[in-house]
């Protein structure tokens, strides 16, 4: 059997609030309880499992390739939300998008200061 991720913990300090940002912004289906998480499940059988963490959360970065089509609408409702979002990791160019590798990358933070990012295209083409 292949080794696949399956699933991972985002650690929050709103597991409702914050499945329900990722499930709005990225397009997918609301949350769905499953014992003490709450998942959003991904088109590629990974479920982000959120669960209410501590006060202060480590901030971590989560990257979703996604189609074009989805890049456009995610993209759209970052901005509709008045998100700050940039085209680096680093936060040096914001309110930008990248063309890294022949595609479209931006980058935003969730509620948590999780740093968010869709890419049209794999690192490294």
């Amino acid at each position: 059997m292949a080794v696949k991720l399956n699933h991972t913990i985002v650690h929050v300090t709103d597991k409702a609030a914050s499945a329900r940002f990722y499930s709005e912004i990225l397009g997918v289906d609301p949350p769905v309880p499953f014992s003490h998480f709450l998942t959003v499940a991904m088109s590629n059988d990974i479920t982000l499992d959120f669960l209410d963490a501590r006060p202060d959360p480590s901030p971590q970065h989560y990257a979703f390739l996604v189609g074009e089509d989805d890049f456009d609408a995610i993209y759209g409702r970052v901005r509709d939300r008045g998100l700050t979002y940039y085209a680096d990791p680093m936060r040096s160019r914001p309110g930008e998008i990248n063309h890294n590798d022949g595609g479209r990358g931006v980058y935003w933070e969730d509620p948590d200061g999780h740093m968010l990012e869709i890419i049209t295209v794999p690192y490294g083409g």
